[in-house]
């Protein structure tokens, strides 16, 4: 495992734990539980610029590239996604679906650091 997943490990368990507490308290999605989420697609972005540093100085991928690529572009497009559907559905139940983006960033990461080593 390399730096970016533990970034990405320690801010998506943050943003998580975050995220089912303010369910586990019925509250609806407000600016720290969407601010969680942020967080976490901001440490994939810094993954993928990462990445892309990575290929561009020759560092070779050891297995499908299209796998590892896809798997970033999956997880990329959970934050946004979860944060819409907050916006959208304002209760409580709002708050597991960001919590999910934690963990699964956090296994998609793993996944991805499997497929580049």
């Amino acid at each position: 495992m390399d730096a970016y997943f533990y970034i990405i490990l320690v801010v998506g368990l943050i943003s998580t734990g975050t995220c089912l507490v303010a369910g586990i308290l019925k509250k609806a999605p407000n600016d720290v539980t969407i601010l969680s989420v942020a967080a976490v697609e901001v440490a994939l972005l810094v993954y993928l610029v990462g990445s892309i540093v990575r290929v561009i100085a020759g560092e070779p991928i050891a297995g499908e590239a299209w796998e590892f690529w896809g798997y970033l572009a999956t997880a990329m497009l959970l934050p946004p996604a979860a944060v819409y559907w907050s916006i959208l559905e304002r209760t409580r139940w709002s708050n597991f679906v960001l919590a999910a983006v934690g963990v699964t960033a956090l296994v998609m990461a793993a996944r991805m650091n499997q497929i580049w080593y």
